[in-house]
Protein backbone atom coordinates (compact mmCIF):
# COMPACT_ATOMS: atom_id res chain seq x y z
CA UNK A 1 0.00 0.00 0.00
CA UNK A 2 1.14 3.65 -0.89
CA UNK A 3 0.99 5.96 2.02
CA UNK A 4 -1.41 8.77 1.10
CA UNK A 5 0.14 12.32 0.40
CA UNK A 6 -1.36 16.01 1.92
CA UNK A 7 -0.17 18.13 0.21
CA UNK A 8 -0.88 22.32 0.80
CA UNK A 9 -1.13 24.61 -1.81
CA UNK A 10 0.08 28.07 -2.18
CA UNK A 11 -2.10 29.87 -4.67
CA UNK A 12 -0.03 33.01 -5.29
CA UNK A 13 -1.11 36.49 -6.89
CA UNK A 14 0.51 39.52 -6.82
CA UNK A 15 3.19 37.70 -4.31
CA UNK A 16 0.90 36.20 -1.69
CA UNK A 17 -0.96 33.52 -0.55
CA UNK A 18 -4.67 33.85 -1.86
CA UNK A 19 -7.52 31.78 -1.60
CA UNK A 20 -11.16 32.64 -2.91
CA UNK A 21 -14.29 30.92 -3.73
CA UNK A 22 -14.93 29.13 -6.96
CA UNK A 23 -11.72 30.57 -8.32
CA UNK A 24 -13.12 33.94 -7.53
CA UNK A 25 -14.16 36.68 -4.15
CA UNK A 26 -9.65 36.06 -3.84
CA UNK A 27 -9.00 37.14 0.10
CA UNK A 28 -5.07 37.46 1.34
CA UNK A 29 -3.67 33.76 3.26
CA UNK A 30 0.06 35.67 3.41
CA UNK A 31 3.51 34.89 2.24
CA UNK A 32 3.98 32.20 0.65
CA UNK A 33 8.04 31.12 1.72
CA UNK A 34 6.58 31.89 5.32
CA UNK A 35 3.58 29.67 4.78
CA UNK A 36 5.70 27.14 3.27
CA UNK A 37 8.23 27.14 5.98
CA UNK A 38 5.22 26.09 8.30
CA UNK A 39 4.05 23.29 5.88
CA UNK A 40 7.31 22.09 6.11
CA UNK A 41 7.58 22.17 9.44
CA UNK A 42 4.34 21.05 10.09
CA UNK A 43 5.06 17.41 7.91
CA UNK A 44 3.59 18.43 4.71
CA UNK A 45 4.66 15.58 2.32
CA UNK A 46 4.85 18.39 -0.74
CA UNK A 47 4.11 21.53 -2.02
CA UNK A 48 2.40 23.01 -4.63
CA UNK A 49 3.01 26.49 -5.53
CA UNK A 50 0.65 28.08 -8.68
CA UNK A 51 1.24 31.67 -9.64
CA UNK A 52 -2.39 31.59 -10.92
CA UNK A 53 -2.37 35.06 -12.34
CA UNK A 54 0.61 34.21 -14.75
CA UNK A 55 -1.01 32.89 -17.80
CA UNK A 56 -3.74 35.19 -17.67
CA UNK A 57 -1.14 38.33 -17.35
CA UNK A 58 1.01 36.36 -20.42
CA UNK A 59 3.90 36.14 -17.92
CA UNK A 60 5.99 33.62 -16.43
CA UNK A 61 6.00 32.18 -13.25
CA UNK A 62 7.54 34.26 -9.99
CA UNK A 63 10.86 32.13 -10.01
CA UNK A 64 12.55 34.10 -7.76
CA UNK A 65 9.57 33.18 -4.83
CA UNK A 66 10.25 29.34 -5.97
CA UNK A 67 13.63 29.72 -5.17
CA UNK A 68 13.15 30.70 -1.64
CA UNK A 69 10.95 28.38 -0.90
CA UNK A 70 13.20 25.53 -2.12
CA UNK A 71 15.67 27.25 -0.24
CA UNK A 72 13.41 26.45 2.91
CA UNK A 73 11.85 23.15 2.11
CA UNK A 74 13.00 19.47 1.71
CA UNK A 75 10.06 18.20 0.82
CA UNK A 76 8.94 17.67 -3.43
CA UNK A 77 7.95 21.30 -4.50
CA UNK A 78 5.25 21.56 -7.70
CA UNK A 79 5.08 24.64 -9.48
CA UNK A 80 2.42 25.96 -11.88
CA UNK A 81 1.27 29.03 -13.90
CA UNK A 82 2.71 30.46 -16.77
CA UNK A 83 4.49 27.19 -17.81
CA UNK A 84 4.33 27.02 -21.75
CA UNK A 85 7.55 25.12 -23.09
CA UNK A 86 10.07 22.84 -22.72
CA UNK A 87 12.14 25.88 -21.70
CA UNK A 88 10.12 27.09 -18.36
CA UNK A 89 9.62 23.69 -17.14
CA UNK A 90 13.66 23.85 -17.38
CA UNK A 91 13.83 27.09 -15.83
CA UNK A 92 11.46 26.12 -12.77
CA UNK A 93 13.47 23.14 -12.34
CA UNK A 94 16.45 24.74 -12.09
CA UNK A 95 14.62 27.29 -9.62
CA UNK A 96 14.13 24.42 -7.14
CA UNK A 97 11.00 22.60 -8.23
CA UNK A 98 10.72 18.93 -8.06
CA UNK A 99 8.07 18.74 -10.83
CA UNK A 100 5.75 21.51 -12.68
CA UNK A 101 1.90 21.73 -13.12
CA UNK A 102 0.45 22.85 -16.29
CA UNK A 103 -3.24 23.26 -17.24
CA UNK A 104 -3.69 26.06 -20.27
CA UNK A 105 -0.24 25.48 -22.05
CA UNK A 106 -1.05 21.36 -21.99
CA UNK A 107 -4.57 21.84 -22.91
CA UNK A 108 -3.86 24.10 -26.23
CA UNK A 109 -0.65 22.14 -26.83
CA UNK A 110 -1.13 18.35 -26.01
CA UNK A 111 1.88 17.87 -27.31
CA UNK A 112 3.78 19.88 -25.09
CA UNK A 113 2.82 16.96 -22.24
CA UNK A 114 5.13 14.61 -24.48
CA UNK A 115 8.04 16.51 -25.26
CA UNK A 116 8.31 17.81 -21.58
CA UNK A 117 7.86 14.12 -20.54
CA UNK A 118 10.58 12.39 -22.92
CA UNK A 119 12.95 15.06 -21.74
CA UNK A 120 12.55 15.60 -18.20
CA UNK A 121 10.67 11.87 -17.25
CA UNK A 122 7.37 11.56 -16.93
CA UNK A 123 7.64 12.18 -12.60
CA UNK A 124 8.42 15.91 -13.27
CA UNK A 125 4.92 16.35 -15.33
CA UNK A 126 1.64 17.01 -13.61
CA UNK A 127 -1.09 17.93 -16.06
CA UNK A 128 -3.70 20.26 -13.81
CA UNK A 129 -7.65 19.81 -14.69
CA UNK A 130 -9.72 22.77 -13.53
CA UNK A 131 -13.37 20.89 -14.08
CA UNK A 132 -16.66 22.24 -13.92
CA UNK A 133 -19.73 20.46 -14.32
CA UNK A 134 -22.08 21.18 -16.91
CA UNK A 135 -25.66 19.81 -18.15
CA UNK A 136 -24.08 16.24 -16.09
CA UNK A 137 -20.64 16.02 -17.08
CA UNK A 138 -17.26 17.97 -16.61
CA UNK A 139 -15.60 20.02 -18.93
CA UNK A 140 -12.05 21.49 -18.50
CA UNK A 141 -11.84 24.80 -18.32
CA UNK A 142 -8.23 27.47 -18.97
CA UNK A 143 -7.02 30.37 -18.26
CA UNK A 144 -7.55 30.42 -14.44
CA UNK A 145 -10.74 28.06 -14.30
CA UNK A 146 -12.25 31.48 -16.67
CA UNK A 147 -12.79 29.79 -20.37
CA UNK A 148 -14.48 26.60 -21.18
CA UNK A 149 -12.49 24.63 -23.26
CA UNK A 150 -14.92 22.65 -24.86
CA UNK A 151 -13.12 19.47 -23.92
CA UNK A 152 -14.68 16.48 -21.69
CA UNK A 153 -12.79 16.57 -18.58
CA UNK A 154 -12.58 12.82 -17.97
CA UNK A 155 -11.21 12.34 -22.13
CA UNK A 156 -8.74 14.98 -21.53
CA UNK A 157 -7.39 13.54 -18.59
CA UNK A 158 -7.13 10.08 -20.11
CA UNK A 159 -5.33 11.58 -23.12
CA UNK A 160 -2.83 13.78 -21.06
CA UNK A 161 -1.86 10.67 -19.44
CA UNK A 162 -1.39 8.61 -22.51
CA UNK A 163 0.79 11.31 -23.67
CA UNK A 164 3.61 11.27 -20.37
CA UNK A 165 1.98 12.88 -17.69
CA UNK A 166 3.38 11.03 -14.55
CA UNK A 167 0.22 12.92 -12.78
CA UNK A 168 -3.40 14.32 -12.57
CA UNK A 169 -4.39 17.54 -10.19
CA UNK A 170 -7.89 17.55 -10.21
CA UNK A 171 -9.72 20.81 -9.50
CA UNK A 172 -13.28 21.06 -8.81
CA UNK A 173 -14.29 24.84 -10.06
CA UNK A 174 -17.63 23.90 -8.08
CA UNK A 175 -16.58 23.12 -5.16
CA UNK A 176 -13.14 24.75 -4.99
CA UNK A 177 -12.97 26.81 -1.13
CA UNK A 178 -16.55 26.21 -0.43
CA UNK A 179 -15.47 23.74 2.39
CA UNK A 180 -18.08 21.77 1.35
CA UNK A 181 -16.34 18.65 0.71
CA UNK A 182 -14.99 17.40 -2.40
CA UNK A 183 -16.65 16.48 -5.72
CA UNK A 184 -16.46 12.60 -4.88
CA UNK A 185 -17.94 11.43 -8.00
CA UNK A 186 -15.54 13.60 -10.69
CA UNK A 187 -12.75 12.19 -8.50
CA UNK A 188 -13.77 8.42 -8.79
CA UNK A 189 -14.50 8.78 -12.48
CA UNK A 190 -10.99 10.04 -13.33
CA UNK A 191 -9.44 7.61 -10.95
CA UNK A 192 -11.07 4.83 -11.96
CA UNK A 193 -10.02 6.17 -15.54
CA UNK A 194 -6.59 6.61 -15.79
CA UNK A 195 -3.72 4.65 -14.84
CA UNK A 196 -1.53 7.73 -13.24
CA UNK A 197 -2.13 9.20 -9.44
CA UNK A 198 -5.13 11.49 -8.86
CA UNK A 199 -4.53 14.57 -6.72
CA UNK A 200 -7.67 15.52 -5.73
CA UNK A 201 -8.29 19.05 -5.33
CA UNK A 202 -11.50 21.89 -4.10
CA UNK A 203 -13.53 21.55 -1.23
CA UNK A 204 -11.65 20.49 1.78
CA UNK A 205 -13.05 21.58 4.83
CA UNK A 206 -12.63 18.66 7.54
CA UNK A 207 -10.65 15.79 7.71
CA UNK A 208 -13.81 13.70 7.28
CA UNK A 209 -13.99 15.56 3.52
CA UNK A 210 -10.53 14.47 2.87
CA UNK A 211 -11.18 10.98 4.44
CA UNK A 212 -13.83 10.38 1.66
CA UNK A 213 -12.22 11.99 -1.33
CA UNK A 214 -9.45 9.03 -0.60
CA UNK A 215 -11.79 6.41 0.60
CA UNK A 216 -14.83 7.13 -1.70
CA UNK A 217 -13.46 8.94 -4.35
CA UNK A 218 -10.10 6.71 -4.76
CA UNK A 219 -7.69 9.91 -5.00
CA UNK A 220 -3.97 8.75 -4.25
CA UNK A 221 -3.14 12.39 -2.68
CA UNK A 222 -5.30 15.52 -1.33
CA UNK A 223 -4.79 19.05 -1.96
CA UNK A 224 -5.57 21.41 0.67
CA UNK A 225 -5.70 25.02 1.04
CA UNK A 226 -8.49 27.16 3.20
CA UNK A 227 -8.13 24.62 6.18
CA UNK A 228 -4.68 24.81 6.62
CA UNK A 229 -4.43 28.93 5.63
CA UNK A 230 -6.76 29.85 8.26
CA UNK A 231 -5.64 27.57 11.12
CA UNK A 232 -9.28 25.42 10.90
CA UNK A 233 -6.91 22.24 11.40
CA UNK A 234 -2.86 21.17 11.28
CA UNK A 235 -1.51 18.46 8.86
CA UNK A 236 -0.82 16.57 12.03
CA UNK A 237 -4.53 16.50 13.22
CA UNK A 238 -5.66 15.71 9.35
CA UNK A 239 -2.66 12.70 9.38
CA UNK A 240 -3.78 11.63 12.51
CA UNK A 241 -7.31 11.38 12.00
CA UNK A 242 -7.09 9.83 8.42
CA UNK A 243 -4.23 6.96 10.34
CA UNK A 244 -7.18 6.51 13.06
CA UNK A 245 -9.27 5.14 10.03
CA UNK A 246 -7.21 3.15 8.43
CA UNK A 247 -5.31 5.17 6.06
CA UNK A 248 -1.77 4.87 5.57
CA UNK A 249 0.07 8.03 6.15
CA UNK A 250 3.51 9.42 6.08
CA UNK A 251 5.01 10.78 9.31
Amino acid sequence: MVAIRIIPCLDVKDGRVVKGKRFADLRDAGDPVEKASKYYKDGADELFFLDISATDEGRKTMLEVVKKISRRVFIPLAVGGGIGSVEDVRNALAAGADKVAMTTAALKNPELIKDCAETFGSQCITVSIDAKRIDGSWRAFINGGKVDSGRDAIEWAKEAVSLGAGELLLNSIDMDGTQEGYDIELIRKISEAVSAPVIASGGAGSPEHILEAIKDGRADAVLAASILHYDTYTIPQIKEYLSANGVLVRP
